[in-house]
């Protein structure tokens, strides 16, 4: 992999903004870096493994949306 890491400055070749960004924001930017980088590689298995971290932290943007919802209802 090539270095990809949360709070890397550099995202896509340019620079972010200095803002704090979200948790959830921060997968997908990191989501979004890792499938750009997979599609620079030949097809095996660094490329699969680059585009399942990128699907896994998708899920994990999705669901954390989800629970931090406000219409999510407490259990019954």
């Amino acid at each position: 992999m090539n270095g990809s890491k949360f709070g890397d400055p550099v995202a896509g070749g340019r620079i972010m903004n200095r803002k704090k960004l979200s948790l959830e924001e921060q997968w997908r930017a990191e989501a979004e870096t890792l499938k750009r980088e997979a599609e620079q590689l030949p097809h095996g298995k660094e490329r699969e493994g680059l585009l399942r971290k990128a699907r896994q932290l998708e899920t994990a943007s999705h669901v954390n949306e989800w629970l931090t919802s406000p219409g999510l209802a407490p259990p019954r």
